[in-house]
């Protein structure tokens, strides 16, 4: 599902991994992860996919970069992050961006 952001200026952290193989719990994690993110002050949304190859995009959009920061210092999503980088991903890149503009397409 597309996420529906209001008006720029806010904030999008795309969080780009590779999974290493088999689940170990790493499907309930992200759920709970989405889950906890959509309860936090700032948070607009989120979006993401996998690929067969295990490359996987999720892009979450924020109101502020105090937003950002809050999330990741949460104690629960500092957890989750390095069962992550021990577990579940090989790699991992997160960029933080500001949305200046955004153009949308809807039939």
């Amino acid at each position: 599902m597309i996420a529906q952001t209001p008006a720029t200026p806010y904030y999008a952290v795309i969080f780009t991994s590779l999974r290493t193989d088999g689940d170990h719990g790493y499907e309930q994690a992200a759920e709970r992860m989405v889950e906890l993110a959509r309860e936090q002050p700032g948070f607009l949304g989120v979006e993401s996919a996998r690929g067969a190859d295990g490359l996987g995009i999720t892009v979450s959009y924020w109101d502020s970069e105090a937003a950002i920061l809050a999330w990741k210092h949460h104690p629960e999503h500092s957890a989750i992050r390095e069962r992550g980088r021990s577990t579940w991903y090989s790699a991992c890149h997160t960029r933080v961006c500001k949305v200046e503009r955004a153009y949308a397409f809807k039939q």
